[in-house]
């Protein structure tokens, strides 16, 4: 999902730790909300008041045929046509639907930068089952160890009525993202006139599907995770285990790195919190939008908010782009991305007094669909916007489940940038590999790595 320096290999993070603030379970009455005027995810089931968000219908069916060897997945929106474009002279038209980061890069790039803003469709969805889970994690969920854990969870969004910040947060760590998969991806960072090094990767991850107490080291795995490097070449065949922990309090991240050119296994060193990556462009707690330990932050819930954010990105995903086709000079070619008006939960993380981060202050914007976080802006010590991040997602509707098919990193500052998680020019993710926790052990990475 993000990468480091590939001299110290790509590490993907996403452990979950919570703020002190505790909440109970949410009451039998409000849990019977969820499908009726709640979503089964807890989003409002209704439209907005102007209909310009529909009401939710149940999201994309399962397809079968999802997959075009040619495209990728087929866009079942490429009918629709673009309502308007935001550019930087039409911003503050607009402004009370923008987060402070989009406004940024309208002003930093005027010239190159702008928003296509389409038609919502609200295509999220996810297997019955999954809302089964979810429901009963609803009643049973809860924080354990002063929010560092949690407990009684099926692997699945644990609090679908959130009452804290906090919690909402948890969803997005915890989203739905299938039991296994298996994915090779393509990651840059590009440089101010666009030059970039594609660089590249094969992972396999498990999902634990039964968090039962993370306060207890045998109940503390959220996933196993595999990665192999497959390019560039100076690092291929480096391979990195990760065993992510739920209460990393508990039990810190464990990870091992084979290197080709030393051909043994050694112990990762700690990477946490604001460990620079991608080049020093995003930090290691940056990953898939979030991930890793949230004790540092003071999290606040600002409350729901209708954003134009990235959704339904399957023009963006499609094969027929190459990744030159959506790398440019200080951003992703403007003419790709699809953005839609959705409510999102807005939460703002605050730097507790005496810890330390190169982010003072974050602004996180959740789809309230699935929980996954869509947009984030990172403020520097001085309270300046240093980087605005989008997550660009579709639903995998032959799962169905929503993720990610590239996030992107900006430096306002610096003028740079990185993208991961491309698959373009890559072999589709596959869901449901047959792999076992025992295929996930420090023995097992170098034969595959030799393999």
């Amino acid at each position: 999902m993000f990468k480091l320096d590939f001299s110290r290999a790509a590490i993907l993070a996403a452990a979950l730790v919570a703020s002190p603030q505790l909440f109970a379970q949410v009451s039998v009455e409000q849990v019977a909300r969820l499908g009726k005027d709640l979503t089964p995810i807890g989003a409002q089931t209704s439209a907005n008041a102007d209909g310009s968000i529909p009401a939710w219908t149940g999201g994309l069916a399962v397809q079968s045929n999802a997959i075009d060897p040619a495209i990728g997945y087929k866009d079942p929106f490429a009918a629709d046509k673009p309502l308007f474009t935001i550019t930087a002279a039409n911003a503050e038209k607009y402004r009370d639907k923008l987060t402070a980061g989009e406004l940024a890069m309208l002003k930093r790039y005027p010239d190159t930068w702008k928003m296509s803003i389409y038609p919502t469709r609200r295509s999220a969805s996810y297997p019955s089952n999954v809302y089964g889970e979810i429901k009963a994690n609803a009643t049973n969920a809860k924080l354990v160890d002063e929010g560092n854990g949690v407990s009684n969870v099926k692997h699945a969004q644990p609090f679908p009525i959130p009452q804290s910040g906090m919690e909402v947060m948890w969803n997005h760590l915890m989203r739905y993202r299938g039991t296994t998969v298996k994915r090779v991806f393509a990651s840059a960072t590009p440089q101010r006139n666009g030059d970039f090094v594609v660089a590249k990767a094969i992972e396999t991850m498990l999902f634990n599907q039964d968090v039962s107490d993370s306060s207890k080291s045998n109940g503390n795995i959220l996933f196993y995770f595999l990665q192999l490097t497959l390019a560039p070449a100076r690092v291929a065949g480096e391979s990195l285990l990760l065993h992510e922990s739920v209460n990393q309090v508990v039990t810190p991240r464990q990870g091992w790195l084979y290197s080709a050119g030393q051909r043994r296994v050694r112990r990762t060193p700690s990477i946490a919190y604001d460990t620079p990556a991608d080049s020093g462009l995003t930090t290691v707690d940056s990953a898939d939008m979030f991930s890793g330990a949230l004790d540092r932050y003071s999290w606040k819930l600002i409350g729901k908010s209708e954003i134009y954010v990235p959704y339904n990105n399957y023009r963006f995903a499609a094969k027929t782009n190459k990744y030159s086709d959506i790398i440019r000079p200080g951003h992703i070619n403007p003419e790709l991305p699809r953005y839609e008006l959705h409510r999102v939960w807005h939460v703002r993380a605050e730097l507790k007094p005496g810890q330390r981060h190169i982010y003072k202050q974050r602004d996180f914007y959740l789809d309230e669909d699935s929980y996954q976080i869509l947009t984030a802006d990172h403020f520097d010590n001085h309270d300046v916007l240093w980087r605005h991040a989008e997550s660009y997602t579709i639903n995998y509707y032959d799962q169905p489940l929503v993720w990610t098919v590239g996030d992107a990193s900006y430096d306002l500052i610096a003028g740079r940038y990185s993208i991961g998680n491309l698959s373009n020019e890559e072999v589709a993710y596959e869901f449901g590999v047959p792999v076992e926790s025992d295929d996930f052990t420090p023995a097992k990475l170098r034969q595959a790595s030799v393999r």
